[in-house]
């Protein structure tokens, strides 16, 4: 299912009233009993997490995320993007998937959690790509990089983590050249019945049990359930799109709704 993005009903200044502040997801961090700032603790469990995360993913996902990954970055084909930034890059799936789907002559990938990078390192040794991939640590609300720089920003499963989701979208849309294109995969929540009732079934039990055995992480998987509960997602989330610059907008919903893809244009 698509849906476009004509600015909603509500007038814009109402909009951003209505928006400005913390989200509900902005709250949600991997350990409540922790003092730290959602980032640090997200880096931490990122870096506790990496040796076991890609298997995890295609195990958790029964493989089907390698095609929403596809799926996403089709979306920028007819863009030719030469340019690219991979926001929250992980160990460098989607980085590394691009250079097969778009062929951009320079992909930089940066993420908060030096582990995760540190696999996504060897990963694209292994491929012989460190002359079309760099990965650097770095923050999505502080992007070291000079305004309109990418011809697009690609997100994988990483919004959800911003701290700030505004201030995280602002800064990409700030590195983007005009007409430059955003493509966000993140997890939704589906709606219809019985694949509602089996999703929060997986979520909520299946999906931590199995976290906790394989990563031997008592939060991580948890705080992915968590996260993916309170994302503003669907046409909420193309609202903050709207608000941070971004328009032309879309929403595609996929596997019954269980991951959305987002695009929008500066």
């Amino acid at each position: 299912m698509i849906f476009t993005n004509p600015l909603r009903t509500l007038p814009s200044f109402l909009i951003t009233f209505v928006l400005m502040g913390k989200f509900a997801h902005d709250t949600i961090v991997p350990d409540l009993a922790s003092n730290l700032p959602k980032k640090e603790q997200v880096a931490s469990m990122f870096n506790d997490i990496a040796p076991q995360y890609d298997f995890l993913n295609r195990f958790l996902s029964a493989g089907i995320d390698v095609s929403w990954r596809k799926k996403a970055l089709r979306l920028l084909k007819k863009d030719n993007p030469k340019m690219m930034l991979d926001v929250a890059t992980g160990t460098a799936d989607v980085a590394l998937m691009a250079t097969k789907v778009l062929q951009p002559e320079k992909i930089i990938g940066i993420d908060i959690s030096e582990g995760m990078l540190d696999f996504g390192r060897k990963k694209i040794a292994a491929a012989g790509l460190n002359d079309t991939i760099e990965l650097q640590t770095g923050d999505s609300e502080a992007i070291q990089f000079s305004d309109q720089s990418f011809d697009a920003v690609t997100v994988s499963f990483g919004v959800r983590n911003f701290q700030n989701l505004e201030n995280g979208l602002k800064e990409i849309n700030r590195v983007l050249k005009p007409g430059g294109k955003l493509v966000v995969l993140e997890f939704s929540r589906p709606s219809l019945p019985g694949i509602q009732q089996l999703y929060n079934l997986y979520m909520n039990f299946i999906t931590p049990g199995i976290g906790r055995i394989f990563s031997k992480s008592r939060n991580a998987y948890q705080y992915l359930n968590d996260s993916v509960q309170k994302f503003p997602e669907g046409k909420d989330f193309l609202r903050v799109l709207d608000t941070t610059g971004f328009h032309n907008t879309s929403c595609k919903r996929l596997s019954f709704g269980i991951c959305s893809i987002y695009t929008g244009t500066k």
